[in-house]
């Protein structure tokens, strides 16, 4: 945390500490540091806000998919390094871009108040797709569920910032996007069709963001800590530990979704899981639901059934 004496993000001279806020460079990215920066000044009045953009291998390659090159992980490592190296306070992520084990050096300090967890089609809705339409996803999770949902679709791969995935909706098909990212851009009116997670289990921490700094940093910690939504943490926890039982790479092909009844603190959890050979033509897949109050314990509960279920014959 630093206390210069120029302004701060938010445009506000300060005189009061400055929290530093590394994020990658894409206008999803960015609306995303923007919020967190926003709750953070509404909770400390006072305390300045600085949003540092960095730019990541992610972000640079994109001819290739994600899968190639080290999973959705490279999209916050170089992100992380800034907070490690001293650069930056806190990290902001889409929480279903961070690997399910955290870095060392680090702790995920807060899940604010998470969006919509489902998935989109732009271009044409799923029944309306015709036999052997093109369907542009660079996701294996979603190609497996809708290869099951509709064998015949054709799939490309499809990668970039969402003004660029938007230029690229197939003739005659669609594109498939996270429904809150269109909504935190304004774009929500391109939306062709909601996936309901009855229909398509949504990527693990979808529509959340998840707030990291080094776990050292007592000061940051208590003061990001703030912003935390105890329902969405206890969801995103319970998700991510099924994903870390699976071995914690966001692209495999496996998706989970939690909902919580009662108290947000102890309520019970219900998760739904999906987990899937590949997203290629035949591969098998596997769906299951687990209920308890902890969410690491229903999270690695559900994925080691799933596991099992997958590897029987």
């Amino acid at each position: 945390m630093t206390n210069p004496h120029g302004p701060a993000d938010r445009g506000e001279e300060t005189d009061g500490p400055v929290l530093r806020i590394a994020t990658r460079s894409s206008p999803l990215a960015l609306w995303q540091a923007t919020h967190v920066a926003g709750l953070l000044a509404t909770a400390w009045p006072g305390v300045g806000v600085e949003v540092v953009p960095v730019d990541t291998e992610g972000d640079r390659r994109l001819d290739v998919p994600i899968s190639s090159f080290g999973g959705k992980g490279v999209f916050a490592k170089e992100v992380q390094a800034a907070v490690l190296d001293g650069r930056a306070d806190l990290a902001v992520h889409s929480a279903k871009d961070l690997p399910a084990v955290t870095v060392e050096g680090l702790r995920l300090a807060a899940v604010p108040l998470r969006g919509d967890t489902r998935d989109a089609l732009v271009g044409a809705t799923l029944d309306a797709l015709a036999p052997g339409a093109t369907v542009a996803t660079g996701s294996q999770r979603r190609r497996a569920q809708l290869r099951a949902l509709r064998p015949d679709l054709d799939f490309v791969e499809l990668r970039g910032n969402m003004a660029t995935r938007l230029t690229r909706i197939p003739s005659g098909g669609a594109i498939v996007v996270a429904a809150v990212a269109l909504e935190r851009l304004g774009l929500a009116d391109r939306i062709t069709e909601v996936l309901p997670v009855e229909r398509m289990v949504p990527q693990v921490a979808q529509g959340a963001l998840a707030v990291e700094c080094r776990a050292d940093d007592v000061a940051v910690g208590a003061m990001v800590r703030v912003i935390e939504h105890a329902e969405s943490r206890r969801r995103v926890d319970a998700e991510r530990a099924f994903l870390a039982e699976l071995g914690g790479d966001c692209d495999l092909p496996a998706g989970a979704h939690a909902l919580l009844g009662g108290d947000p603190l102890t309520g019970p959890l219900t998760l739904t899981g999906v987990l899937a050979d590949s997203g290629d033509p035949g591969a098998r897949l596997v769906t299951g639901t687990e209920v308890g109050t902890d969410p690491v314990v229903v999270g690695a509960s559900l994925a080691r059934r799933l596991r099992q279920e997958l590897a029987e014959p």
